[in-house]
């Protein structure tokens, strides 16, 4: 479970200032019980802005609400930004979409992400067509606006701005997808980066430049190593960044705060282990992105 103390600590520090980000879910495909799937919200002028929709995303949501974040309640759950459509940053998205819903949730859901993400929202709707006529028509008396969602496929650039925040998308590379993004967010007191899921790269630092936080994934490198398949390191030097790339980018960034998300580890390694490799290359300010932190 997430330490009470540091969440509290967090908490504290992060009431100084209004716009906080939240880490619903810091995992992986991994199946670990204290690290939900992939989702931040990002919380500026009373609104939520969620990137990434992992399995567990409402249920952590109400958890931060009850731990007195009160924005984060479901119902706020209606601007999302997808960095890419792999399994784990997507599976939540029922949730997203029906969950509030059925909560009362009225306002229809806005989401932003790359080519594909119209299909898969298409299809989940097809998917839950019969509960959708039940909940409508039935007994229930459901509106009908609160599950419907507005797509946006995006390109890199500025994509959405209001009173709180100007979000702008910018590319990563992640293996073999055709679109992987990761975000930005401008809001009048913070600057925010999300690295999304991404191999080697400096398309971060260059989006952060000086930043306030820097959200960046990582493997630990020494786990990897310890499995001693060839396959799997080719797939991680591909797909995701080791400590040492983290750190050589972080240094070029100079983010306020570099926080260590989606940390990818095995065995007896923690996400802890995870951090002290980078810190082994990187002398600014870094923190173990953890379940319910706030920053």
């Amino acid at each position: 479970m997430p330490n009470q103390n540091a969440i509290s600590t967090a908490k504290q520090d992060a009431g100084a200032t209004k716009t906080r980000v939240v880490m619903l879910g810091t995992g992986t495909p991994q199946a670990r019980p204290d690290s939900s799937g992939p989702a931040v919200a990002i919380i500026s002028g009373g609104a939520v802005y969620l990137v990434d929709a992992g399995p567990g995303v409402v249920r952590r949501a109400a958890a931060a609400a009850e731990k007195g974040i009160s924005e984060l309640r479901v119902q706020n759950l209606k601007t999302v930004f997808i960095t890419h459509l792999h399994s784990d940053h997507t599976l939540g998205l029922p949730d997203v979409i029906f969950s509030p819903w059925v909560l009362r949730r009225t306002a229809p859901v806005e989401m932003y992400g790359p080519r594909g993400l119209r299909d898969m929202v298409e299809h989940i709707e097809k998917a839950w067509e019969k509960d959708i006529d039940v909940r409508t028509n039935g007994l229930e008396q459901g509106n009908r606006t609160g599950y419907q969602v507005h797509v946006h496929e995006i390109a890199p650039g500025m994509i959405f701005q209001d009173a709180n925040v100007k979000v702008t998308a910018f590319l990563v590379p992640h293996g073999s997808w055709d679109q992987a993004f990761g975000y930005r967010f401008d809001a009048a007191d913070r600057s925010i980066v999300l690295s999304g899921d991404t191999g080697p790269t400096d398309a971060v630092a260059r989006a952060c430049h000086r930043c306030d936080v820097m959200l960046n994934e990582v493997y630990s490198e020494t786990g990897l190593l310890a499995l001693h398949s060839a396959q799997q390191e080719k797939y991680f030097h591909a797909f995701h960044v080791s400590p040492r790339e983290v750190a050589e980018e972080a240094t070029q960034a100079k983010p306020g705060l570099l926080v260590l998300y989606h940390q990818v580890y095995w065995g007896k390694t923690t996400a802890d282990d995870v951090t002290d490799e980078v810190k082994k290359w990187y002398a600014g300010k870094i923190a173990t992105g953890k379940d319910l932190e706030v920053y």
